[in-house]
């Protein structure tokens, strides 16, 4: 009987080892590509956009197009507008399989760039996530890979850092190298474990991303370590920062791909259906009634909200069920105007500005109380949408 012994087996002409050997007790590691559920990062291709839906522009901050990820500013002179934009056919990563990014596209900042201006993308994960992942964050000789494509209208390097925040906060800043104007570049990052690391079992923040097309001044410190952990300094996020992107009219930024795996090598991007990557968006933010996906005949404005009574008069309860158990008890989230919802109920109907506000609330349902209506003790009802601008959510972001 033969054997054949050795410390690893790698590619011809690859840097890293396929299958790495523990020569104490006989195991192996391996960097394999088509190990599933392994991008901890939910909707990271883009694709889902449950508030506005693709292609439409909104100067708000915060979690208002693309699903997970949200988008900050400061200081701007003229708002800057986050969409779902396109990835261009025939380009990498088109060929990957990529249609949608998240876009921001820059104002016109005459006043320069201040010491404490500011725009950024952030996305976070749970702390269980993490916990969970198999990456022994305490671990130096444990990591994690990030990678994302990204792509600039201005030729430049940008800004990052990784966070956590159990604890005492610990951030590891980066910078994702110089990119060429409108040429997406994936940038990868491993990062190790740090025994001063906290990470909670449990669905607050475990693990936060961001990429800051401009950061200030204010913000930032020549003397910070890239591609190092540090205790979180909010004064000191990151190295100083080129402003030219920031003072650029119209000037625009994207990214996609975006992935976070257990390991040291960046594996292929683990594609998902556009209903697994909906149902996983669906835990922190849930878009219930929406006009727009109503009949196109009879009532082109009318989406059932759900059925309920008349515990008394005006006291209506109507129920909702959500269709996974979200994050925590969510908020609710509506558009208000004159008439925008009815309630039908024993041959007759009642209109209301709001739909009322949550009562019962856990995470898997809850009912909608609203005691502006006129109907009767034991009166069943069904709520609707009845303007083209009503909109029922319920959210529970991190």
């Amino acid at each position: 009987m033969s054997e054949i012994k050795v410390n690893s087996i790698k590619g011809v002409g690859a840097s890293t080892a396929a299958i790495t050997v523990n020569n104490t007790d006989g195991t192996c590691t391996a960097n394999l590509t088509n190990r599933t559920n392994r991008n901890l990062v939910i909707n990271g291709a883009m694709n889902v956009a449950q508030r506005l839906g693709g292609g439409v522009a909104t100067n708000s901050q915060g979690y208002q197009t693309v699903d997970r990820f949200q988008v900050g500013q400061y200081g701007a002179d003229e708002a800057l507008t986050q969409m779902q934009g396109s990835v261009s056919s025939g380009t990498t990563p088109y060929t990957l399989g990529f249609r949608n990014t998240l876009k921001i596209t820059n104002g016109n900042q005459t006043s320069g760039a201040d010491a404490s201006d500011y725009a950024y993308i952030d996305m976070a994960l749970e702390g269980q996530d993490i916990a969970g992942s198999g990456w022994n964050y305490n671990s130096a000789s444990s990591f994690i890979t990030f990678s994302f494509w990204i792509k600039s209208s201005v030729a430049q390097s940008f800004k990052g850092y990784f966070s956590t925040e159990d604890g005492t906060s610990y951030q590891y800043p980066y910078d994702t190298g110089s990119l060429s104007a409108d040429t997406w570049t994936k940038v990868t990052k491993t990062i190790p474990g740090n025994s001063n690391l906290t990470i909670n079992n449990d669905n607050g923040v475990g693990f936060r991303f961001s990429v800051w097309p401009y950061i200030g001044t204010t913000y930032t410190a020549s003397s910070v370590t890239e591609d190092a952990w540090s205790t979180f300094a909010s004064a000191a996020r990151t190295k100083d920062a080129t402003s030219t992107w920031w003072t650029t009219n119209d000037a625009t930024f994207e990214i996609t791909g975006v992935q976070l795996e257990v390991g040291s090598v960046a594996t292929d991007f683990e594609h998902r259906s556009f209903g697994q990557e909906l149902a996983l968006c669906q835990r922190y933010f849930y878009l219930h009634a929406d006009p727009s996906e109503a009949v196109t005949s009879g009532s082109p404005n009318e989406v059932i909200i759900g059925q309920g009574c008349y515990y008394g008069s005006p006291d209506n309860f109507t129920t909702v069920h959500f269709p996974v158990r979200m994050r925590t008890t969510p908020t609710l989230v509506q558009n208000t105007g004159t008439n925008y919802y009815v309630k039908y109920r024993n041959n007759g109907a009642d209109f209301s500005n709001s739909v009322g506000t949550l009562s019962r609330e856990q995470s898997n349902c809850c009912t909608i109380y609203d005691n502006s209506a006129s109907g009767n003790a034991g009166d069943g009802s069904f709520l609707s949408t009845y303007n083209a601008s009503a909109r029922v959510s319920f959210s529970s972001e991190l």
